[in-house]
């Protein structure tokens, strides 16, 4: 029993009766719901986990075999996250998955109003194509695809191409903002050189007469030869962050801002025999080990400890509001990507520095 400000009591029945009589209003009590709504901290429905990528390599080449990329359209392996699976999820928030092209193969083009990074995994030499320009791939790459840009991917080399796909699905989703459209022929037209991105933007350096046509930045490929030598010009300078390593993220140049609006990316160099302090943020967070090994300790709500160890092309991801440390083996090198641009946007990134 309870009493209210006007002093009637009311007991669980009458309140259950009222909740019947309000339902047919379409209404319902907030009281019943709002520390789930507005919870005292986040409460990530993902989990820790890591795809190893030797283990799951001979399924990614034997989906070869299936079907064709123009029949798959994308030839992709969908990374489900244990606790989202059906969801197309990596993260509580972003799609995750490896795709596939043998040589001698196109996927078709189209655009989508998703944004699109990949990540080059394995093989050397295919290319995607952005709104007319080609860019070659190499490993550990980080390719963007923009909203909205036409787009196809090619194998002109000798092997199979493997990289990862991380796309803002859920996010476009939500805001009920999807398009898509196919192009008429399997390549869009390619009207300017290999590198003309780079080459324009890349340099510290602007077209004079240069205005930004998105969010997005202009260089669609940032060669992981020119991240390393940052990577280890910035560790030659100074010691490493202690949350962090020596941690550097992609930008636009031509703001200052991430590299894409609603997808961070980062590379990081961690030392061997450097251990990184406890740190948690709101983002989901997603890894690629690029060079040398090594595990994450990640503390889970009921306190237990989840350990993934990881080598070179292994896919691994931590949850929001989770703390966690790397501990290399050797001197290492990890890509990151997460939503934490989209939240920086909305002005509901937070993180904690133990």
């Amino acid at each position: 029993m309870e009493m209210n400000s006007a002093g009637i009591v009311r007991n669980a029945e009458e309140r259950k009766a009222f909740y019947s009589k309000i339902d047919g209003a379409h209404l319902a009590p907030l009281w019943e719901v709002l520390k789930g709504l507005v919870p005292a901290e986040p409460r990530p429905a993902a989990m820790p986990h890591l795809w190893d990528y030797d283990a799951i390599r001979p399924h990614i080449i034997e989906s070869g075999a299936l079907l064709t990329a123009k029949e798959a359209e994308r030839r992709v392996l969908v990374l489900e996250n244990p606790a989202l699976r059906g969801q197309s999820l990596i993260t509580d928030v972003l799609y995750g998955g490896l795709q596939l092209i043998l040589p001698g193969e196109v996927a078709p083009a189209h655009r989508h109003s998703q944004s699109a990074l990949r990540f080059i995994m394995d093989g050397d030499g295919a290319y995607t194509a952005v709104n007319g320009e080609k860019t070659t791939m190499h490993y550990a790459d980080f390719v963007i695809t923009p909203a909205w840009t036409w787009h196809d991917h090619g194998n002109d080399s000798a092997n199979p191409m493997v990289w990862l796909d991380v796309l803002d699905l859920s996010i476009v989703a939500h805001f009920h903002g999807q398009f898509r459209e196919d192009w008429e022929e399997e390549r869009f037209p390619v009207s300017r050189p290999d590198g003309d991105a780079l080459a324009r933007y890349g340099a510290g350096l602007l077209p004079i007469d240069y205005k930004p046509q998105s969010a997005t930045s202009p260089i669609f490929n940032y060669p992981y030869e020119r991240t390393r030598e940052a990577l280890f010009s910035m560790h030659r300078a100074g010691d490493p962050d202690p949350h962090f390593g020596h941690k550097l993220k992609y930008i636009n140049p031509a703001s200052g801002d991430w590299a894409m609006p609603t997808i961070a990316t980062t590379m990081q160099w961690l030392p061997a025999g450097f251990a990184t302090r406890p740190y948690q943020s709101t983002d989901g967070l997603g890894f690629v080990c690029v060079e040398g090994a090594g595990e994450t300790r990640v503390t889970l709500p009921d306190g237990q400890v989840k350990i993934m160890t990881w080598k070179p092309r292994d896919v691994f991801v931590v949850p929001g509001w989770l703390p966690h440390t790397h501990h290399p083996a050797s001197d290492t090198v990890l890509f990151g990507f997460s939503d934490r641009s989209a939240q920086e946007k909305l002005g509901i990134f937070r993180e904690k520095r133990h």
